[in-house]
C-alpha cells in the first residue's frame, strides 16, 4: 500500500511541475490566460498529492492498534499506562 501511494504522490507531484513548465514555456504564447490558469490548477496539486500520500490505508497499523506480537504490545500498553 505505501508503495503505491507513494507512486501516486510523485506521479501527481510531477503533473504539478509539469504543468508549470508547459504553461510558461509554451501556452503563455498563445494565451496567458489559460498559462495562469494551469498553474492555478497545479498549485492545487501538492496538497491534495499530500492528503493523498499521508492518509491511512486499510492495511496500515494505526498508533494504537495492536501489532499482533504479545511483548511488544506489552511494552507499549505498559508506557500508554494501561496495565
Amino acid at each position: 500500500m505505501y508503495a503505491r501511494r507513494r507512486h501516486v504522490y510523485f506521479a501527481m507531484m510531477g503533473t504539478c511541475i509539469g504543468l508549470f513548465v508547459l504553461a510558461w514555456s509554451v501556452v503563455r504564447l498563445w494565451s496567458v490566460p489559460v498559462a495562469v490558469g494551469m498553474c492555478v490548477v497545479a498549485m492545487l496539486i501538492p496538497p491534495v498529492a499530500a492528503i493523498t500520500a499521508n492518509r491511512r490505508g486499510p492495511d496500515d497499523r494505526w498508533w494504537d492498534d495492536p501489532s499482533g506480537d504479545p511483548k511488544s504490545d506489552e511494552w507499549w500498553d505498559e508506557l500508554d499506562g494501561k496495565r
